[in-house]
């Protein structure tokens, strides 16, 4: 049980070493993408929204009343939309740069870099982008079927609870690429290593799932992830080469 509630703090111990010397610098670039492509959403969502309730609900309409329900249901919707592209368009974005603030948080956690860590971001662009890209097909193939178990009446229930733990295990599966990728482990090894411990898997991504929902900390949350990810993998690792 103690495991599990580190596992699932990680990502919330993350922030903390974001910024301890040596590392800010490496978080910098992921924070602004996700305070401009978050900010970007958000304004381009909300001119269109309003251009169609003027449109829908004109003033001199007897329905403009309406506006002050629909606002708050478009903020909701917005947040939920918003939740998975915001961190699959952010996280393809930034690849390039979380594998090497996993590769420095490698370093300040065991005083070395992996042998196989990045030199450059120009270096890691295309395989940081194939990777994501990987990723995302791999959720995409177990997201459909969930999805169509979600409004079959009857086991609509089980699919939302199916959904919720997809994603937290794509939480866990996307992060958990940085460090061990670092390290030359393929994506299929990833995913057999997170299946021997999939209560750890699912309780990482929840915690991921929980920093990326408080406001204003849901910035450093891609970057504080990695760096939780990354604190994880060599915990467990560590403590597999002991045994």
């Amino acid at each position: 049980m103690i495991a599990l509630i580190r596992s699932f703090l990680h990502p919330l111990r993350g922030l903390g070493l974001l910024f301890s010397p040596g590392l800010r610098k490496y978080v910098v670039i992921p924070l602004l993408v996700n305070i401009l492509i978050f900010s970007l959403t958000a304004w381009i969502g909300g001119y269109y929204f309003d251009q169609f309730i003027a449109w829908a609900l004109p003033e001199e309409s007897w329905l403009h009343y309406l506006e002050w329900l629909l606002w708050p249901l478009f903020v909701i919707a917005y947040l939920l939309v918003a939740f998975y592209s915001f961190t699959i368009v952010a996280n393809l974005i930034a690849s390039p740069f979380n594998g090497i603030l996993a590769a420095r948080v490698e370093e300040k956690i065991t005083g070395r870099l992996p042998e196989e860590s990045p030199t450059g971001i120009m270096g890691e662009i295309v395989p940081a982008i194939t990777g994501e890209i990987g990723k995302l097909w791999y959720f995409l193939l177990r997201a459909i079927p969930v999805l169509i178990l979600m409004v079959i009446p009857g086991v609509n229930a089980i699919g939302s609870v199916l959904w919720i733990l997809l994603g937290f295990w794509f939480l866990a599966i996307e992060y958990i690429d940085y460090p061990m990728g670092n390290h030359r482990i393929r994506p299929r090894e990833q995913r057999r290593w997170l299946r021997r411990r999939p209560l750890h898997g699912w309780a990482f991504g929840a915690g991921a799932n929980l920093l990326m929902m408080i406001p204003v900390l849901n910035f450093a949350a891609m970057p504080a992830t990695v760096a939780g990810a990354t604190r994880f993998w060599l915990e467990v690792y560590s403590k597999e080469k002991g045994d």
